[in-house]
């Protein structure tokens, strides 16, 4: 099974920073920023620790319409950054 568990740390200039831990042991650093007005927020890592294998994570989070996407894009060591998770979510 998967799960994460962290912290988000919105600031007043639109700029966010967020800290994610895995079950895997895996652990997330990342910046980026939030649009309140178009309900996104754009993620990049700073840091991926724990990790022999993966080098940078994005996220990307959407709401429209009562319905949140998120995209996750990952890189190792032998591949550049590509899909990993795409997720779309409806409130019922």
């Amino acid at each position: 099974m998967h799960a994460e568990s962290g912290y988000w740390r919105p600031k007043p200039d639109g700029t966010i920073e967020v800290v994610i831990a895995q079950s895997t042991g895996l652990v997330e650093i990342q910046k980026g920023t939030y649009d309140a007005q178009k309900k996104v927020v754009k993620l990049q890592s700073e840091l991926v620790g724990n990790a022999s294998k993966v080098k940078e994570i994005t996220r990307v989070f959407t709401l429209v319409d009562k319905e949140l996407s998120y995209v996750v894009e990952m890189a190792t060591n032998i591949t550049s950054l590509q899909p990993h998770l795409k997720v779309s979510l409806k409130k019922l």
